[in-house]
């Protein structure tokens, strides 16, 4: 589905850019409304060759869902890039499927291994950790990203939020081990259990869920303890909650780094880019731009988004949008209109003039 909304959007831009250009789409105008109407959910900045050109709430922090993966990507070119690793060596599939808890990522890790297998990249059931980190991006595959916060060291991944000068990053932590924190086995009152959650400090949370992650990879028979039953919509929403915050001013000064690669060695750059500007494999998008990487998220109550791009003519543009506190039925609806803000965030000034700029 993924791959298939990034080929749409290429096709669109390609195809209707003239169009595009003189008018704005009812999507894009849409999700602009929302934005505009509700700042305590949203927290958006947007950036064209280093000025700002739309803000909303961008230094509220608000949880990340998947787009905190874009520190694991940055962490994996760098030691790559470093000679810790090297990013052709093989995994075992079984290896990843260790952090795998069926029906909770949206089938996201099934999905990538069958495109493996379509393009005949497993071999004797083992792929290169550059797949491994491509389908973190590309599938968002909660499975590899576990895999590689241990082969890339936690405390390391960490490192980059003070790197960077991501201000109001919280800390990170595995994923999937997170949802063993939200099982009921002795089916207390909800309410108890969440409350109990809720009053944990960020240090003790983040200590309970490594834990788990040790169990998960070392015990082969904890996974089979796990109840998808007890996550409830109640339980859903705490672990969103609590996942990963940052804001979207954090992440534009993120990918604006990834953008100028000035910071990083080439080599990791490289590397970053075969894995985070996968939308660059269409040909569409190769004659539109240089560069063009992003990482989205989401849960049932959160949709997210940052995202870079370095145009033909070399223009520069950033954005991060996350947003928070939505029922179902709006996450749904969002995410239908977001390619089309995006697009038009990229391809046309009249759309760009009509984002809200005060601080």
């Amino acid at each position: 589905m993924l791959l298939f909304r990034i080929y749409l959007i290429a096709i669109m831009a390609l195809a209707n850019n003239a169009i595009l250009a003189q008018s704005i789409p009812p999507e894009a105008d849409s999700m602009l409304r929302f934005i505009q109407q509700n700042p305590k959910r949203v927290s958006f900045l947007a950036s064209r060759n280093d000025t700002i050109i739309g803000r909303t709430q961008e230094n509220q922090a608000l949880p990340l869902a998947s787009t905190v993966k874009i520190l694991v990507a940055v962490e994996f070119a760098k030691q790559a890039a470093g000679g810790i690793f090297d990013e052709n060596q093989r995994v075992a599939l079984r290896d990843l499927d260790i952090y795998y808890l069926p029906n909770t990522d949206g089938d996201a890790h099934p999905a990538w291994k069958e495109e493996l297998a379509k393009k005949k990249l497993i071999v004797q059931d083992s792929v290169s950790l550059m797949e491994v980190a491509r389908g973190m991006i590309m599938f968002s595959s909660n499975a590899n990203t576990e895999f590689l916060m241990d082969l890339l060291g936690l405390d390391n991944i960490k490192n980059n939020i003070q790197l960077f000068g991501l201000k109001s990053h919280t800390a990170l932590y595995p994923i999937v081990s997170s949802l063993f924190m939200y099982q009921n086995p002795k089916n207390m009152k909800e309410e108890k259990v969440i409350k109990a959650i809720r009053n944990m400090k960020e240090e003790e949370y983040c200590k309970f869920i490594l834990a788990m992650h040790n169990q998960l990879k070392l015990d082969s028979s904890f996974k089979s303890r796990f109840r998808p039953q007890d996550l409830s919509i109640t339980m859903q929403r705490c672990w969103s909650d609590l996942l990963p915050r940052a804001s979207a001013a954090d992440y534009v000064q993120l990918v604006k780094i990834l953008n100028n690669r000035r910071y990083l060695e080439s080599d990791a750059y490289a590397i970053l880019a075969d894995i985070l500007e996968f939308p660059m494999e269409s040909p569409a998008m190769q004659r539109m731009f240089t560069h063009l990487g992003m990482k989205g998220g989401s849960t049932m109550f959160v949709l997210t988004k940052a995202m870079y791009s370095t145009d033909k003519k070399g223009n520069r543009t950033e954005y991060a949008l996350f947003i928070n506190d939505l029922t179902p039925a709006e996450q749904a609806q969002l995410e239908e209109w977001l390619d089309m803000f995006e697009l038009q965030l990229l391809i046309n000034a009249k759309f760009r003039s009509k984002l809200p700029n005060k601080i």
